[in-house]
């Protein structure tokens, strides 16, 4: 598994291939968060979790899966 930020959306390569990307706006902590800070990423436990320890946050991959977003999806200009 594999997790990288472009252009505030982060994005996860899953162990079968698959690639999730989701806007980092649908969660108020990464929303809030600089370009430099969302690059910060990092797996966890075994990659079940992304981490970012300079914002103090945690996400499971499988809330991220299920859609358990903090925040609508904004539409798009």
């Amino acid at each position: 598994m594999k997790v990288w930020v472009e252009n505030r959306m982060i994005y996860l390569e899953l162990s079968d291939g698959r690639i999730l990307g989701f806007p980092a706006d649908r969660f108020k902590l990464l929303k809030a968060a600089s370009d430099s800070q969302l690059q910060e990423v990092k797996l966890e436990l075994k990659g079940h979790a992304l981490r970012w320890e300079n914002l103090d946050e945690d996400l499971t991959v499988q809330g991220i899966l299920e859609g358990k977003f903090q925040l609508p999806l904004e539409p798009s200009t």
